[in-house]
């Protein structure tokens, strides 16, 4: 298979570093003092490269915060999705009881009374690990946590939250991501916010899939937090943000430098930032025909593959509920991890929802919370999209799937 094409259909995974990602980090990232100089310093330094590193880290904080509408005093740069996620669900539950004079582990409050009766979480069953390992956490330091089951389409209604705030006596918090990685499934961030705030809690969503690929407007949806990720949009990895609505209760989970207003300590990545912001406005200017352009070649790529036998194309991503550029099917009689393989093989990426684990192969835990038996689900392959997919691509990587499973 030496000479495959090399067809990508893992965006969902991460994207290539896109071109106005690249041209907006080069000056920073020239070697010695000319890096500097152009602005790459210690961002928190008082000397002139201290300074105008400054600037530039709060002019990209702004670019970012105006693709959702935020505020940029509201956007905490961090190292990731996965790190926003955590602290956006330890951070502010320890900060809502840190008000309360309650502690319940090792944030900067030590002293505290006891907890009061039943204090929860809510998180939806088909969350990223980043979000339900963040609440094992809580869990174990004595918050309980209650989960939000998806219906058989892979959607987490305002009815479902509904059932399980009814259900909490004392609910802190609300997490449910705004578009799920291996479905596509959209959520309705705004009406689940406002049923949240309803009960009294507060609401996270991650939208790491969403941000890009969909317009988000932190004002509009109504949310407290928001998790962000770089390099799902084109940007560099190792960079992302949270947005926290001013006033919301948080507690830092990295402490020892006082950066991001002693939110999140840690000496700011300029070039990494940069480019995260430039990747931001592109997609943002580009966000319409962007998924206009996703959403024809899924379109196309879900009838091709609905044409396949031996292929189980059990979600139709073509519904208003499902995001742009994401096709997941099940290929009974398969592992998802020879199927990922053998695409590789002749020239596909893409990707499953199966992994290994202690040598048991276990199913996605989100086919499992949308009722999928485990047979079925361990033949799941996520195909996911980007701007600059073709159709060249999408018919390709049907002929590759029609040759494994004929």
């Amino acid at each position: 298979m030496a000479d495959a094409p090399f067809v990508y259909l893992d965006w969902a995974a991460t994207a290539p570093l896109s071109l106005e990602a690249a041209r907006a980090m080069a000056p920073y990232l020239e070697v010695g003092m000319a890096g500097l100089v152009q602005g790459n310093g210690n961002a928190n330094a008082l000397h002139t490269a201290g300074r105008d590193a400054f600037k530039t880290l709060e002019a990209a904080r702004r670019d970012i915060a105006r693709t959702i509408d935020a505020r940029p005093s509201e956007i905490i740069l961090t190292s990731g999705a996965t790190e926003a996620d955590n602290a956006a669900l330890i951070g502010i539950v320890e900060g809502v009881l840190a008000k309360r004079g309650v502690n319940i582990g090792y944030g900067s409050h030590a002293k505290g009374k006891t907890l009061e009766a039943a204090p929860s979480v809510i998180v939806s069953a088909i969350e990223h690990d980043a979000v339900l390992e963040a609440a094992e956490v809580l869990r174990r330091r004595g918050i309980e946590v209650l989960f939000v089951r998806p219906d058989k389409q892979g959607i987490v209604t305002p009815e479902a939250l509904a059932h399980v705030l009814d259900a909490a006596t004392n609910p802190l918090l609300v997490s449910i991501m705004a578009l799920n990685n291996e479905t596509g499934a959209l959520a309705d961030i705004a009406q689940l916010a406002e049923l949240a705030h309803r009960s009294g809690a507060l609401f996270h969503s991650d939208a790491t899939q969403a941000f890009g690929k969909m317009p988000l407007s932190v004002k509009r949806t109504g949310v407290d937090a928001l998790s962000l990720s770089s390099h799902k949009i084109g940007g560099p990895k190792g960079v992302g943000a949270l947005f926290l609505k001013t006033r919301t209760p948080f507690d830092a989970q990295i402490v020892g430098g006082g950066q991001e207003a002693n939110l999140r300590s840690g000496t700011q990545n300029i070039a990494g930032v940069v480019g995260f912001a430039a990747a931001a406005q592109a997609s943002h200017e580009q966000l319409e025909a962007a998924s206009a352009h996703m959403r024809a070649l899924r379109d196309r790529l879900f009838a091709g593959l609905s044409e396949l036998s031996g292929v189980e194309a059990f979600i139709d991503p073509r519904s208003p509920d499902y995001g742009p550029h994401i096709v997941t099917v099940l290929c009974p009689g398969f592992e998802s991890e020879t199927l990922i393989l053998q695409l590789d093989r002749r020239g596909v990426c893409v990707s499953g929802g199966s992994a290994c684990s202690s040598s048991d192969l276990e199913p996605s835990h989100v086919l499992s919370a949308m009722g999928i038996e485990r047979d079925r689900a361990l033949g799941m392959v996520r195909f996911s999209l980007g701007p600059t997919t073709t159709e060249k691509d999408i018919d390709h990587a049907l002929r590759m799937l029609r040759e494994i499973v004929k």
